[in-house]
């Protein structure tokens, strides 16, 4: 099998204004079971058993938010270790379960802490956790951390935000520029955590050779837009300097909140060369394997604590139903003679 190369680095940053960093990331080549920043793992083959690239943005006040980060990183690279790496079909289609599988358990883990621990009560975090196998990634999410596909100087968005205003977006009440702007912007449907059980949004991409992909918390990609995501990562040639400028540019911003990126370059003959019409974006992963489904809790990541998941469901459906009656009013009085 030809080879396909991975030279990867990763920072997270305090930001601004924030007095203690919520974030996490993970860098690892599971074939060989290391997870760090050492030079073997900065630049390496992707092994028959695949890499993997984390962030992960706490929540909940005081230390309950790095606790979830990072007790929801260990979790998932655990779990990888102990079940796809013993499985005995190292197929694309177990990965892109296992991986799935590994956040439900992280879930479930983080769940069970702060029922045990009632101080730590409504601790959660968002995670995007991406798995490269052959010429594939596979990207698992919970939450609004993002991953972008830079690919002939151009970024892709590979991630959906798992958020109120994405679903006021999707329904047209909301351009993309207010969303931006708008004050919910912080409220996310779900995270690791809050709830025993989660909706994992699984999604794919196949990999061409020069592909950048970039994953970051929300402290980047709210102060710096794609384009210039692009423009920084796609022509870099040393990762640690462009996750750098990245991070200096979001705080030249403001640095409202904990900053983290994650920057892998794929090479390798492995990977066939780019084309004008391959397709980049979120695309759907047909897992074969029963999923895990329940319905999305909002929640708030703000500086305030989250909402309760039984208000906030009610505040959700009430500014659903108050969407939908407006929209009916404004259609009516167009309507109107």
């Amino acid at each position: 099998m030809k080879p396909v190369v991975v030279h990867v680095f990763g920072k997270t940053d305090l930001g601004r204004t924030r007095d203690h960093n919520e974030d996490r990331f993970l860098v690892a080549d599971l074939t060989r079971r290391e997870a760090s920043l050492l030079p073997q793992v900065r630049d390496h083959e992707v092994g028959e058993r695949g890499s993997l690239l984390v962030v992960a943005d706490g929540m909940g006040g005081a230390a309950a938010g790095e606790l979830a980060s990072e007790m929801a990183t260990e979790a998932l690279y655990g779990q990888l270790v102990t079940t796809w790496n013993v499985d005995p079909e190292p197929s694309a289609q177990r990965f892109a379960y296992r991986l799935k599988e590994a956040v439900e358990v992280a879930n479930s883990r983080i769940h069970a802490h702060a029922t045990a621990h009632p101080e730590l009560r409504g601790m959660g975090t968002t995670m995007t956790a991406v798995g490269v196998l052959g010429d594939q990634v596979f990207l698992t999410q919970v939450g609004d951390s993002r991953a972008y596909l830079v690919r002939n100087g151009t970024a892709h968005q590979l991630t959906k935000d798992q958020s109120l205003t994405q679903r006021l977006v999707e329904a047209g009440e909301l351009t993309e520029e207010e969303a931006a702007r708008s004050e919910r912007r912080n409220i996310i449907l779900q995270a690791l955590g809050p709830d025993p059980r989660v909706k994992v949004d699984l999604t794919f991409q196949e990999l061409r050779r020069g592909d950048v992909l970039v994953l970051c918390s929300d402290g980047l990609s709210g102060q710096v837009d794609k384009e210039e995501i692009a423009g920084i990562a796609g022509s870099a040639t040393d990762l640690q300097v462009a996750c750098d400028r990245l991070i200096d540019l979001a705080n030249a911003r403001g640095g409202p909140d904990n900053i983290t990126v994650v920057i892998a370059r794929f090479d390798g003959d492995g990977l066939r060369a780019a084309q004008a019409d391959d397709g980049a974006g979120h695309q759907v992963y047909p897992l074969i394997d029963t999923e895990t489904s329940t319905e999305p809790v909002p929640v708030y990541r703000g500086s305030r604590p989250p909402v309760p998941a039984k208000r906030a469901r009610l505040r959700l459906a009430t500014a659903a139903l108050l969407g939908v009656l407006l929209a009916l009013v404004i259609y009516l009085f167009i309507r109107k003679p």
